[in-house]
């Protein structure tokens, strides 16, 4: 029987990816039985013609007519709303694709995990904002975990989880944007534009701003402490403008265990796909030799204090990630709205999590959704504010 698959954020660039997956593969090996999309209905609409899901929903009420009108008569359930996004988690599915961008992809990603079965995690906000609380669903449920950021699946396939006090350090590698070589002067007025051009990586806007202040990388930090239950320090972050090595494990015999491939996020995406086996993809096979050399350089914290931030959150541990994430969300939208400068993004989270060190609670461990849905949201209020203060 050909494997059931949800993909939750069908119409984001992990979505489509999984989906031409699909195709590749055939209809013998996988049948789409739930997407989901937030606002772009035409789109969530011409997937659930070509791919016959038996549930479509789109989270934004604002297009629901476009999706009604263009699906109807075709027998395939349509929701509406973020109700019917925590049902399309729940819906029944051998493997279910996480692929929401940010905190909205929270709830249906718990109620993904509540099916115990297999979860491909392309949303790293879930670890971010809710780490220890999404950790514990997993266990309860048995569902298996599989990364699907490049640089954690690399880290999933080189890990001998097995032998797990043989491992010296974590090291994620990453891209260093499109600024990296750039002096502080000069990142001063970063266009909306020129952020918006990743070298290497093809994504949504809001990663390719994240990739472009070092945010992303930052998230990925937090991501892999929860995902492999690894301290901070243990995890160590270069530069490696090439993206070819994906990410590495360090042992304590000095062994570095590498996983290596062109920059295509088709590969890490059918590595869940298919786990515990492997399946052909279209993506090319590496040729090194007409990559011909790789660099690797130190991160330089002074132009992307967003990796301090980061790991300082990581380290305070509490709701400072929640608060984080919050906070650079609000300054994405702000910076591509251009209400806030590129260096401003980093600015204003740091003055978010500033206001918030004062609060006994901060720094304890979150027990309840409900408590990072305040956070959230009072992190969100308190950006929206700081932008207004800074630029």
């Amino acid at each position: 029987m050909p494997k059931k698959i949800t993909i939750l954020g069908s119409t984001g660039s992990i979505g489509e990816n999984t989906l031409d997956l699909v195709s590749y593969a055939g209809p013998d090996i996988f049948d789409v039985v739930c997407l989901t999309a937030n606002s772009n209905a035409q789109k969530l609409a011409d997937q659930a013609l070509k791919f016959r899901p038996e549930f479509v929903v789109l989270a934004d009420p604002k297009n629901a007519d476009v999706l009604k009108n263009a699906l109807n008569g075709s027998g395939i359930k349509i929701g509406i709303g973020t109700d019917d996004l925590k049902e399309a988690g729940a819906w029944p599915a051998d493997f279910i694709m996480a692929a929401i961008i940010g905190a909205a992809g929270l709830e249906p990603t718990l109620a993904a995990v509540s099916q115990g079965k297999y979860v491909g995690l392309a949303n790293k906000e879930c670890l971010v904002c809710a780490g220890a609380l999404f950790i514990d669903a997993v266990k309860r449920s048995g569902t298996v975990l599989l990364p699907v950021d490049s640089e954690h699946n690399a880290i999933f396939q080189v890990l001998n989880q097995e032998r797990y006090s043989e491992v010296n350090k974590l090291i994620l590698t990453a891209s260093g944007g499109p600024f990296r070589t750039l002096s502080m002067d000069e990142m001063q007025n970063i266009t909306r534009a020129q952020a918006l051009s990743h070298p290497v990586w093809e994504m949504g806007a809001k990663i390719t701003i994240d990739s472009a202040t070092l945010m992303n990388k930052g998230l990925e930090l937090i991501e892999a402490s929860y995902l492999f239950n690894r301290p901070p320090e243990d995890i160590d972050i270069v530069i490696h403008p090439q993206s070819i090595i994906h990410s590495m494990v360090s042992y304590i015999d000095g062994t570095v265990l590498a996983q290596m491939g062109e920059p295509d996020m088709r590969t890490p995406i059918a590595y869940a796909m298919a786990w515990p086996e492997r399946m052909a993809t279209p993506v090319k096979s590496l040729d090194l030799a007409s990559v011909g050399k790789l660099e690797f350089h130190e991160p330089n914290l002074e132009l992307f204090p967003a990796l301090t931030l980061a790991r300082d959150t990581l380290t305070l541990g509490g709701a400072a990630p929640t608060v984080l994430n919050a906070a650079n969300e609000i300054a994405v939208a702000g910076f591509l709205a251009e209400k806030l400068s590129f260096l401003g993004i980093s600015r204003c989270v740091d003055k978010v999590l500033n206001s918030f060190i004062s609060e006994q609670s901060f720094t304890k461990p979150l027990e309840m959704l409900s408590e990072v849905n305040d956070y959230d949201a009072r992190a969100r209020a308190r950006a929206l504010e700081t932008i207004k203060l800074i630029d």
